[in-house]
């Protein structure tokens, strides 16, 4: 499995307008091949933050996201509103159980 936990900043003002381009992108995520999970956060501790977890089943799979519409759209949108650069830490991980 291959995660990346996204962390990007924009102003107060302007953190709906971020929300709103994540959540309108994904379903066409969710569907794409070995996409397990995308979830978005916004932070309870600072109006500005959010937070993008992706599951997915290998690295290949999220190069392809990297190389999607999807992805080029967010940015295009994204970008001229962060307030730093954004943080992307990602991991490569098994598995241990569902409960």
């Amino acid at each position: 499995m291959f995660i990346a936990v996204l962390d990007l900043h924009t102003t107060s003002a302007d953190r709906a307008a971020a929300l709103t381009q994540l959540d309108g992108e994904r379903d066409e995520i969710r569907a794409m091949a070995g996409n397990l999970d995308f979830r978005v956060y916004a932070s309870r501790h600072d109006d500005g933050a959010v937070a993008v977890v992706h599951e997915w089943t290998d690295e290949p799979s999220f190069a392809g996201y990297l190389a999607s519409d999807a992805f080029a759209r967010s940015s295009v949108v994204l970008r001229p509103l962060m307030t730093e650069p954004p943080v992307s830490r990602r991991f490569r991980a098994d598995l241990v159980e569902t409960v």
